[in-house]
């Protein structure tokens, strides 16, 4: 059995080593480009392809993939809305992603970030740097006294509302399908429009789903939300119209905000812009600001994750190899 890996980063390899000296009879070879139709030959004579990588999955790389005998294709990580399925389904792919690879690695991270912009840590820290070292205005807001919109209760949605608990912060939720164990706690609201009213902070936790809650925040439900309350975006940036943010942020009707994905990321972010410069003006301007924390879409980047990504994917691409369905496969 031969699998061949696209897109293998450093921080990958380790992984990668420990599954394979876990499985001696399967042949690894990966390169650290990404899968495209010029690629696509790499994996020729393969059983099974393992990939990460921002760009399309569309109909002219299935092709080629296809055309060099390759038709089971892994993901290592969850997102599925960079793939055309309609072609997939023409060349017949097999098709896995890792849905839950590490909840805690981007509940973590919201929690952190939405707590260092309650501290005001950037306006602090700037000041301190300037060796201003007064108070004043600089107050902190506590977690515990905030009440916590979360919008997704799935498995990182589930984590994040744990650690906002654990502050001691009022937690409600907002989710189409409701978990039966939350329900009996009492979390859930009946509509988005009544968490947004009621939340300090507002956390979405959801997967992007064309056609249905494209820009689901935006400047009709921001109006909605309280004033001075916080945004946290560490799901899929089509969720948020950000020039509607960003007039928000402007009239200070929100507080802040925590943004790890953006509808304008692919070609942006995993790019060093520190020598010619970010030539996203607006990104570049919401970077600037001192109540907005931005990260490249890293909340899922962590050491465990890792891990997790690249053995659950590999396992995948074994399974399919095997004329097997993995319980990772996407049906589509």
């Amino acid at each position: 059995m031969k699998i061949f890996a696209y897109g293998i980063r450093d921080d990958e390899k380790p992984s990668l080593e420990d599954w394979k000296s876990a499985h001696p009879e399967v042949e690894v070879d990966y390169t650290q480009e990404l899968l495209t139709p010029e690629t696509a030959a790499l994996a020729k004579g393969s059983d099974s392809a393992v990939v990460y990588q921002q760009l399309d999955y569309s109909r002219e790389t299935l092709a080629a993939l296809a055309e060099n005998g390759v038709t089971n294709l892994s993901l290592r990580n969850v997102g599925t809305d960079n793939i055309d399925f309609d072609a997939a389904k023409a060349f017949n792919f097999n098709v896995s992603n890792v849905p839950v690879y590490s909840p805690n690695a981007i509940a973590e991270h919201a929690a952190i970030q939405v707590s260092a912009l309650l501290s005001q840590a950037k306006v602090m820290e700037n000041k301190v740097q300037k060796r201003d070292l007064r108070w004043e205005p600089t107050i902190r807001r506590e977690v515990r006294d905030q009440v916590v919109g979360v919008v997704g209760t799935g498995h990182i949605g589930r984590v994040f509302m744990q650690i906002m608990q654990g502050f001691g912060a009022k937690v409600i939720a907002y989710d189409v399908y409701r978990n039966a164990e939350l329900e009996k706690t009492g979390v859930y609201v009946d509509t988005l429009d009544e968490l947004l009213a009621q939340s300090d902070i507002v956390s979405l936790h959801i997967p992007h789903i064309p056609g249905t809650n494209d820009q689901m925040i935006n400047a009709e439900t921001i109006a909605k939300m309280k004033d001075d309350a916080v945004l946290v975006n560490v799901s899929r940036g089509l969720l948020v119209d950000t020039d509607a943010v960003v007039a928000a942020l402007d009239s200070k009707k929100l507080f802040g905000f925590v943004m790890d994905t953006y509808e304008g990321e692919v070609g942006v972010f995993n790019k060093d812009w520190s020598v010619n410069g970010l030539d996203d003006k607006r990104l570049d301007d919401l970077i600037s600001r001192e109540n907005v924390f931005v990260t490249p879409h890293t909340a899922f980047y962590t050491t465990h994750a890792v891990k997790e990504m690249v053995h659950q994917s590999f396992d995948a691409a074994v399974a399919f190899a095997k004329g097997e369905t993995p319980s990772i496969a996407v049906k589509y």
